[in-house]
């Protein structure tokens, strides 16, 4: 068993985190996932809150400003320093490449990995009428519903949770989508109306909480190994494989899930025009000791379909 003795009052181990009260809510589950499993006390620990780049800039689309990385570099860049020991993400905000020296070491069981529409006057897409106004900053969700109601008007719609429900109370949208995860986890579950993955596919990683660390920090991989959910990994697994092959950003409209029925695989994967124009998509089965290689192989063949240039 780790020694939980090493953190004390006097010596904490240090969460970094984003300050949403999305952010917040994982990295206490977080926490109190490591309390539970070495029988911590709640002051062995402390959550530092970092702000970054994505957080501060929110009048322009995240394709514009850099990308995933935003929510993730200040994070990055302390926990390298020693400034907090381990960092808390929602891993579909994690860039596929990591800073030399850190790796994504735990996963922790993963929520519901679909996507809710939330409106104050309809209670699905298929409620609006033409012309409506939805709200989003998600390039795979605009290019999404482009598909399927290209006469709906989509606006950037950026912020947290909160902010994004006040703005549908003033009337900016008619309607935007969250990730039901996030709802659960903030107790806002009465607002989502969930949508089947069949016809939204969700972003890769969707649903997951990832915990950074160094790669050399031996007593940290024992302090998280009893955390790591198995299944959850395995399946983030083929996901993120299948985003590295695409070469997945902000700027690119991907869905990816992986479902596991016993040692059984599942892959769905789907590419976009932006605009919602042209799409493709699949389904490959294997063995889930296989997922990266299952993810490496939908990635490609949707990328041989999609052709140069498929996403400019």
């Amino acid at each position: 068993m780790f020694m939980s003795k090493q953190y004390t009052t006097a010596n904490t181990l240090k969460i970094g985190t984003r300050g949403s009260p999305l952010a917040l809510a994982q990295a206490h589950e977080t926490r109190d996932r490591l309390m539970a499993a070495h029988d911590m006390p709640e002051d062995a620990f402390e959550v530092k809150v970092i702000q970054t780049t994505g957080d501060a800039v929110q009048d322009r689309p995240l394709s514009e400003i850099g990308g995933k990385g935003l929510f993730t570099k200040e994070i990055q860049v302390a926990l390298l320093s020693g400034e907090i020991d381990i960092a808390v993400h929602s891993l579909k905000d994690v860039a596929n490449v990591l800073p030399d020296g850190l790796v994504l070491s735990t996963v922790l069981p993963r929520e519901d990995v679909r996507d809710a529409f939330v409106s104050l006057k309809y209670k699905s897409i298929e409620e609006l009428p033409r012309g409506a106004t939805v709200g989003t900053s998600s390039i795979r969700r605009r290019a999404q519903l482009a598909a399927m109601r290209p006469d709906l008007q989509l606006v950037e719609f950026r912020g947290n949770v909160q902010t994004r429900l006040r703005k549908l109370d003033e009337g900016v949208a008619d309607a935007t989508f969250l990730a039901c995860a996030g709802l659960q986890r903030l107790g806002r579950w009465e607002i989502a109306n969930p949508i089947a993955i069949e016809q939204m596919l969700p972003a890769v990683a969707q649903g997951a909480i990832a915990i950074e660390q160094r790669i050399e920090d031996a007593a940290i991989s024992a302090l998280l190994a009893p955390i790591n959910h198995a299944e959850s990994q395995v399946r983030i697994t083929a996901e993120r494989a299948f985003l590295c092959v695409l070469d997945g950003s902000c700027r690119t409209p991907i869905g990816g899930l992986a479902l596991l029925d016993g040692d059984k695989l599942e892959f769905r994967g789907e590419v976009l025009r932006p605009d919602g124009s042209r799409l493709f998509n699949g389904v490959w089965h294997g063995l889930a000791s296989d997922a990266e290689a299952i993810g490496i192989q939908a990635g490609e063949a949707l990328k041989a379909k999609g052709g140069e240039g498929f996403f400019d």
